[in-house]
């Protein structure tokens, strides 16, 4: 392998490598369905990703903005991925801020101090149809 190839990586590899998917399989789909972009562009799996490259990763409810920094083929220790991005300070001022807002939004929400026991699981299999 040339050193013009070590520069270059499978946008769905990286992604995989960096761990923002848990599997190859996940990336892919997320990329091929649009969920991640580069430079703004909405690209395939197969992208020859470059270091510098800017990535649009939505995931759920958050959107993560990063730098390409390093390539990587191989998956390591999380603390191995988080050098092989930057995370601009804009995109993680509004995921915190998401969270924020999501937490407290879950905190009004009553919640039962214990699970439901077989009959009160039947019970609400009855009431909701879905039995």
């Amino acid at each position: 392998m040339d050193a013009h190839e070590e520069t270059r990586l499978r946008l769905d590899k990286w992604l995989w490598a960096a761990r923002f998917f848990k599997t190859r399989a996940l990336a892919t789909a997320a990329v091929a369905g649009g969920k991640v972009h580069v430079n703004g562009q909405r690209v395939k799996p197969a992208h020859a990703l470059r270091i510098g490259d800017l990535l649009q990763i939505r995931k759920g409810p958050y959107q993560f903005v990063v730098a390409v920094r390093a390539v990587n083929a191989r998956r390591g220790p999380a603390a191995a991925a988080a050098q092989l991005y930057e995370e601009s300070a804009e995109s993680r001022a509004m995921r915190e801020q998401l969270a924020e807002q999501r937490r407290l939004v879950n905190l009004g929400a009553p919640r039962p101090d214990k699970r439901p026991d077989k009959r009160q699981r039947r019970q609400i299999i009855r009431f909701t149809g879905k039995g």
